[in-house]
């Protein structure tokens, strides 16, 4: 791995881990067992670390995302493996970094926005209307509405005031907020799905 991706990596598993805004530069060197100056030579600051990290697993978190839609069977199957996939997204992520980025880093903030209003609004978009073909989700739904509604359901789950982490899992929220949506879009034939998709994930 090259040094600059090395930083990125090893940063972002630091932020995971214990929030954006309580990792140093300091913390990332000691980390990496490097010297700050190593680390200065590669980023200008902090706060370009944290861009170029976001941006990196933003991309990862996409290509997985697409590529889990296209290979399910039908739009149910896809969303229960997006389901997996948010279960262990939220296992690495600490409760803390949305506020951090909106806070302390509003470039990578933006980022995160830009993600969610377009690839992630889209994919959103797709996928419903795919359900809808399929009779696995009901016809008389406004996708536009609800596409968004899906979007302000993820960070929703990630607001401290309304989901505090001394009180809640992260995962087990989103991953609720999630199963209640499919639930809310299903058609019986759909319904039949999701109990079965759920049966096969807890007999494993």
């Amino acid at each position: 791995m090259e040094t600059r991706d090395r930083i990125l990596h090893q940063a972002r598993a630091l932020f995971f881990q214990k929030g954006i805004k309580a990792v140093s530069m300091d913390d990332v060197a000691a980390h990496l067992g490097v010297s700050k100056k190593t680390l200065y030579k590669w980023f200008a600051n902090k706060d370009e670390v944290v861009l170029e990290s976001m941006q990196q697993y933003i991309q990862a978190v996409e290509g997985t995302c697409s590529q889990a839609i296209a290979s399910a069977a039908n739009a149910m199957e896809a969303m229960f493996q997006i389901v997996e996939m948010v279960r262990d997204i939220m296992r690495q992520m600490h409760p803390s970094i949305f506020y951090d980025l909106q806070k302390y880093h509003p470039a990578a903030w933006r980022l995160w926005q830009e993600h969610k209003n377009n690839f992630f609004l889209e994919q959103t978009k797709e996928h419903m209307q795919r359900g809808i073909r399929e009779k696995l989700f009901r016809e008389d739904i406004d996708v536009e509405i609800l596409a968004r509604l899906r979007l302000a359901e993820v960070e929703l789950g990630f607001d401290s005031e309304n989901f505090p982490a001394t009180q809640f899992d992260l995962q087990k929220v989103q991953v609720a907020l999630l199963e209640h949506f499919i639930l809310g879009l299903a058609t019986l034939k759909g319904h039949k799905l999701v109990n079965q998709y759920k049966q096969i994930i807890e007999d494993e």
